[in-house]
């Protein structure tokens, strides 16, 4: 099947070019970009010279939409949701890495985003891409709303905590979470420069971060009302999210795991682990590893991810993969 990605200069997009032309059912057909557009994919990204030196196209979404089948959005939130609904009334397969189609209330999505939501038509219609949850929902759909990086290391063991009534109390959940600098994406800000960032360690969107609507949304598909107190920091590190999680519940160690890896039973890319999960562990992978530890009536919980790639373009393939009806782990591993 042909592939496109749209905006496949960004962090992001770079990593689904290498992951699709080692997929072996998918072939890359079209690579756009608004600030490269003429020139090769590999005068940007050196290191790809001789395995990718396709031309960079402008983001004409109608000329674009003829070169191919499926099409990964890697593009800012506003500026997908547009695109997203031409290719998909286009009968295109949709995979959309920006935020525009992950909470399926309007008001709540517009509200956190500051923005008018101008295809909310299609909120119902989106999937949201957690692989390893929504994989029955994923096999019957063509459009996907890609899980956010510190989501997908959050609502992926709690969700199971949740839906087994695990967790006492729901409203007082903490995720203290730290993601590489690649998180804020290419674009250099004053936060994310070298002198800035190097050999620092800070909080950031305390009690404001978008990803907490995303976050309590989609918990509270599996027990009502779900808030989570979420705080991230930047890690001066290039890619991974570490999340140390905080729970109250009467139940053991052993229930909490066993909640976790009978959700989850048999699906590769989620490691229950007895030692402490680092980044080092699993980035560049799409991994999410995840650790339990009790005392007394809390729990803290643990999990690291690639934020690119488990949090973002390797999660996105392997909701493709799922599509399809092929293994989960093809172009993957």
């Amino acid at each position: 099947m042909k592939a496109a990605v749209i905006g496949a200069t960004g962090y992001t997009g770079v990593e689904l070019v290498k992951i699709i032309l080692k997929h072996e059912y998918l072939e890359l057909s079209a690579i756009t970009s608004e600030s490269y557009a003429g020139k090769k994919f590999s005068e940007i990204y050196p290191a790809m010279y001789g395995m990718c030196d396709m031309v960079l196209a402008e983001n004409n979404i109608e000329t674009i939409s003829q070169k191919a089948d499926v099409f990964f959005l890697c593009l800012p939130h506003k500026a997908a949701m547009e695109t997203a609904s031409i290719l998909y009334k286009k009968g295109k397969i949709v995979i959309d890495l920006s935020a525009d189609f992950r909470i399926k209330d309007k008001s709540l999505y517009e509200a956190t985003y500051n923005t008018k939501h101008t295809e909310s038509d299609l909120l119902e219609k989106a999937v949201y891409g957690q692989a390893e949850i929504f994989t029955e929902q994923i096999k019957k759909t063509s459009l996907i709303a890609g899980a956010g990086c510190y989501p997908t290391s959050i609502i992926t063991p709690l969700y199971p905590l949740l839906e087994n009534n695990i967790i006492d109390d729901n409203q007082f959940i903490i995720a203290d979470s730290k993601s590489g600098v690649s998180g804020a994406g290419r674009k250099p800000t004053l936060t994310n420069i070298f002198c800035e960032a190097n050999e620092d360690l800070k909080p950031y969107g305390i009690f404001s971060h978008r990803h907490n609507a995303e976050i309590d949304h989609i918990l509270s598909q599996a027990k009502n009302n779900t808030h989570v107190i979420f705080t991230p920091h930047l890690l001066p590190v290039n890619r991974g999210i570490l999340s140390t999680i905080y729970i109250k519940t009467n139940k053991d160690k052993k229930a909490i795991e066993n909640a976790i890896k009978s959700k989850y039973r048999g699906r590769f890319f989620v490691r229950v682990r007895e030692d402490i999960p680092a980044i080092r562990y699993v980035a560049h992978t799409n991994f999410i590893d995840i650790a339990v530890f009790k005392k007394d009536d809390t729990a803290i919980i643990v999990t690291a991810i690639d934020n690119l790639l488990k949090g973002a373009s390797a999660q996105a393939v392997q909701c493709y993969n799922i599509m399809q009806n092929i293994d989960e782990k093809t172009g993957l591993i």
